[in-house]
């Protein structure tokens, strides 16, 4: 039997790690608008195929109409048809931590609730936890249902 030749490996993007990750939110951050809070906010959103959306916050006159990064991101995402979500990295002002608000991990679970969310402790460093650990008891379908 003739040996068949090795078929060349599938090529695949490599996946971020949570400091690549914070990198890319950190250069979102950079556009931020935020003349109000003077908290400006990046977010970078891994995708299953190895893909990096990044959004910023962006904050208006009306408070009620600020979008967070987060949020901003997800629905960059979707809007490109894109909701296969790995993990994401927030970061605020710079050097400092920010895990996503409450807003912002209700909009993440919908589509990732086993997704690692990456931010910086008060030292600078990186810490990830898993999203269902930081969104104890979120709303979802199983409850508009009444299977909850």
């Amino acid at each position: 039997m003739t040996p068949r030749p090795a078929r060349p490996a599938a090529r695949r993007r490599a996946m971020p790690d949570g400091a690549a990750l914070m990198l890319a939110a950190d250069r979102a951050r950079a556009r931020a608008y935020a003349p109000y809070s003077e908290f400006p906010v990046g977010a970078a959103l891994l995708l299953k195929d190895g893909r990096v959306v990044t959004a910023c916050n962006v904050e208006n006159a009306s408070y009620g109409l600020a979008v967070c990064a987060e949020r901003n991101a997800v629905f960059k995402a979707v809007s490109e048809g894109n909701r296969d979500f790995v993990a994401v990295a927030v970061t605020a002002r710079e050097g400092r931590g920010a895990p996503p608000c409450g807003s912002c991990r209700q909009v993440l679970h919908e589509f990732a609730p086993d997704m690692m969310v990456y931010w910086r402790d008060p030292r600078g460093k990186i810490v990830g936890r898993k999203l269902r650990y930081l969104l104890a008891m979120p709303f979802d379908l199983k409850m508009l249902k009444g299977k909850r």
